[in-house]
């Protein structure tokens, strides 16, 4: 689990800083469900790549 929370949070500071956003206002709310879908769509993708 923590692995997972480091990496999530590495993507949201560096998203932020590409933004140009306070790091500290991007949700990890929002950012686990972001991940959660991204991973479920393609790692089940139906065409199998």
């Amino acid at each position: 689990h923590l692995c997972c929370h480091y990496a999530i949070r590495t993507l949201m500071a560096a998203t932020a800083a590409h933004t140009g956003q306070d790091p500290d206002r991007v949700s990890f709310v929002k950012a686990l469900r972001i991940a959660r879908r991204s991973v479920t769509q393609s790692a089940f993708s139906p065409s199998g790549h």
